[in-house]
C-alpha cells in the first residue's frame, strides 16, 4: 500500500525533528512489549463502531487505509504513529469481535464521545473511562484464564508479564468539557474540574494496584479551535481569539489541563515504581493551529469533509460522508481534493497530516513531563 504523500515543509520538519532527537539520544531503553490504551475518538480505533454498530462512511479512512476503519479521521491517529514508532502492530479495538483480532502486543479500549465521568442516558457514548478500566480488568481476567489452557491462545493475547512492562496511554477528557458547554456555564465546567480529575485518578490508581507501572498521559487539546465549537459558540466574534478559536474552550481547557498536570505530579510521587509521562498536548496543537502555513497547512480551523462552504465547511446538522435532505434538498458532506492542507478532517477531529505533524513533535519529548529526549533510541526506526 502507498503512502500518501505529507505536504513538503512537514515532511523537512519532521526530518530535522528526529534528526535532532536522534542526535540527543541515548542507549536508555524505552521499548514496550505492549500498550493498553483507555480514550475517546482521539484515540479510538474501532471501538464505538463496533460497540453500538455506529456507521463510518467513505471517505473516513481514504488517506491510508482506503476505507473507513474505526477511525474518526481520514487515516492515521496519534496513537497509529507512535505505535509505529514503538514497532508495534497498530491497536485493536477491545469491543471488535470479527476477524479474530489479535492482542498480543495489548489492547484498545477507547471509544469514541467517551468521557472521564459516568455516561448518562443522554451521553453520545456509554464507554466511559470506569467502563473502560472495568473491560481493562475483564480482559486480563480472560487472559489469566487462557493462558493456562496451552499454546493455541497465545500468538493472540499477551504473555501474563506484559501487563506490568506495558506501557498504559491515556487521551480522555475533551468531551467532558466540550460537551458540558452546552448546558453549563463556563465558571460551572471549571469548577467542575476536580470532580471530572478525581474519578480520572480513580480509575488510574485502580491500574496501577493492579500492577500498571508506565502511564503515558495526553492532555486536551484546543478544543476553541474545533470547527463544531466554533459554529455553535463563536457567531458573534468578540467570542473568539486572533486565531479564530472560541476563548471560553481554549480557557477551560488550559485550567484543566493545568490540573491534569498537577495530578500528574502527585502521581509520580505517590508511585515511586512507576513512570508517569505527561504529554502537553495543547501547546502541540495550539502551535500547529498559530503557525500552520509553516507547517505546510493551507487550512487550519476549515473541514476538509464536511459541508456549507467557507469559511468553516462545517454544518452539525450533516456528518462527513451522509447525504441528506436539508432545507428541501439533497446534500452531502463531502471530503476535499488534498486533506494533507487541512488541520481538521470532520469538525472535531485532525487529519492524518495533522496527527502525524502532532506525533512528531511527541516524540521530539520536548513536550512531556519528564521529558525523555534522552530515552529515545525507537525514532531511528520511525516509518513516517
Amino acid at each position: 500500500m502507498a503512502v500518501p504523500r505529507a505536504p513538503a515543509a512537514v515532511t523537512l520538519y519532521l526530518f530535522i525533528s528526529v534528526a535532532a532527537a536522534v542526535a540527543s539520544a541515548s542507549a536508555v531503553d524505552f521499548n514496550y512489549p505492549a500498550v493498553f490504551n483507555f480514550g475517546d475518538s482521539n484515540s479510538d480505533t474501532g471501538g464505538l463502531v463496533a460497540g453500538i454498530g455506529d456507521i463510518l462512511d467513505p471517505p473516513y479512512g481514504q488517506t491510508y487505509f482506503r476505507r473507513p476503519a474505526g477511525r474518526f479521521c481520514d487515516g492515521r491517529l496519534i496513537i497509529d504513529f507512535l505505535m509505529n514508532a514503538m514497532d508495534l502492530p497498530f491497536s485493536n479495538s477491545y469491543l471488535e469481535s470479527v476477524g479474530a483480532p489479535s492482542f498480543l502486543k495489548g489492547c484498545n479500549f477507547a471509544a469514541a464521545g467517551s468521557t472521564i465521568l459516568p455516561a448518562t442516558a443522554t451521553s453520545v457514548c456509554p464507554f466511559s473511562f470506569g467502563i473502560q478500566v472495568a473491560q481493562y480488568f475483564h480482559f486480563k481476567l480472560r487472559v489469566t484464564e487462557l493462558l493456562t489452557k496451552g499454546n493455541k491462545f497465545k500468538k493472540y493475547i499477551p504473555p501474563a508479564d506484559f501487563f506490568s512492562r506495558g506501557l498504559y496511554m491515556f487521551d480522555i477528557g475533551q468531551n467532558d468539557l466540550a460537551g458540558a458547554f452546552y448546558s453549563k456555564s463556563e465558571d460551572q465546567i471549571i469548577a467542575s474540574i476536580p470532580t471530572i480529575l478525581l474519578e480520572f485518578e480513580t480509575g488510574v490508581k485502580k491500574l496501577y494496584d493492579q500492577g500498571a507501572r508506565n502511564f503515558w498521559i495526553h492532555n486536551t487539546g484546543p478544543l476553541g479551535c474545533l470547527a463544531q465549537n466554533v459554529a455553535q459558540f463563536g457567531k458573534d466574534p468578540s467570542k473568539l481569539d486572533e486565531y479564530g478559536c472560541v476563548s471560553s474552550h481554549n480557557r477551560a481547557a488550559k485550567l484543566f489541563n493545568l490540573q491534569l498536570h498537577a495530578l500528574c505530579t502527585k502521581l509520580q510521587a505517590q508511585f515511586v515504581d512507576a513512570n508517569v509521562t505527561y504529554i502537553d498536548i495543547f501547546t502541540i496543537k495550539s502551535d500547529l493551529i498559530a503557525n500552520y502555513s509553516r507547517y505546510g497547512f493551507e487550512h487550519p480551523v476549515t473541514v476538509c469533509c464536511g459541508y456549507g462552504g467557507p469559511p468553516l465547511n462545517y454544518d452539525s446538522r450533516i456528518r462527513c460522508g451522509q447525504t441528506k435532505i436539508l432545507d428541501g434538498s439533497s446534500v452531502t458532506a463531502k471530503g476535499c481534493s488534498d486533506a494533507t492542507d487541512y488541520v481538521n478532517w470532520d469538525g472535531i477531529h485532525y487529519t492524518d497530516a495533522a496527527n502525524q505533524f502532532v506525533s512528531s513533535q511527541i516524540l521530539t519529548g520536548k513536550y512531556s513531563d519528564p521529558p525523555f529526549s534522552d530515552k529515545m533510541p525507537f525514532l531511528l526506526k520511525l516509518k513516517f
